[in-house]
């Protein structure tokens, strides 16, 4: 695959999309700890379920407002009518069980940060803080340990699949390609 700067990316990077490059180099596999951007994560993932994720990349902003900033606590409050308006924003994906899902898991994820502390000290605790180096899966024992987890919990669009992406996303699991500027052990020139 050609790169304009001359760069090689993983497989799954569009060198078509400025927006995706951008997340690649700059986002994905790189460790999260901040309970925002964690729960950002969390809703974005679960809405790429049946779908790309470049398709829910592309629509990040606009999900951004229409959840509020990710702001965790809001969400977790939604009513009825606000869950209404999100079915019907043209702007973000408009699956009335992923948005039913997103405001419940807004409630789990802050009963998780009363139970840990944070979110964050709750999500690292499964690897005792390490980050783990594997690639070319699409599930592992982790992400089903976790996605059970979240389950049992209450979460929805929470599977195993779905739980291994945020993984790699957050930087808990990395998975950059061989060949790729950012495979491990590489500068992130």
């Amino acid at each position: 695959m050609e790169w304009a700067d001359g760069k090689r990316r993983c497989k799954w990077a569009n060198p078509k999309n400025e927006r995706y490059i951008h997340y690649h180099d700059n986002e994905w596999g790189v460790p999260v700890y901040d309970d925002g951007k964690l729960f950002e994560m969390l809703i974005l993932e679960s809405f790429q379920a049946g779908l790309t994720w470049e398709c829910v990349l592309n629509k990040r902003e606009h999900f951004r407002r229409a959840f509020d900033g990710f702001d965790v606590e809001k969400v977790s409050e939604y009513d009825q009518d606000r869950l209404n308006a999100l079915v019907e924003n043209r702007d973000i994906i408009r699956n009335r069980r992923k948005i039913q899902a997103a405001v419940k898991n807004a409630g789990v994820f802050r009963e998780i940060q009363s139970e840990y502390g944070s979110f964050s000290d709750y999500l690292w605790h499964w690897t005792e803080g390490k980050v783990i180096y594997e690639k070319g899966k699409a599930t592992s024992r982790l992400s089903d340990t976790v996605s059970a987890d979240l389950k049992k919990r209450g979460m929805g669009f929470v599977g195993s699949t779905i739980i291994y992406a945020y993984l790699q996303a957050v930087g808990v699991i990395y998975s950059h390609d061989d060949g790729c500027f950012l495979e491990r052990g590489k500068s992130r020139e």
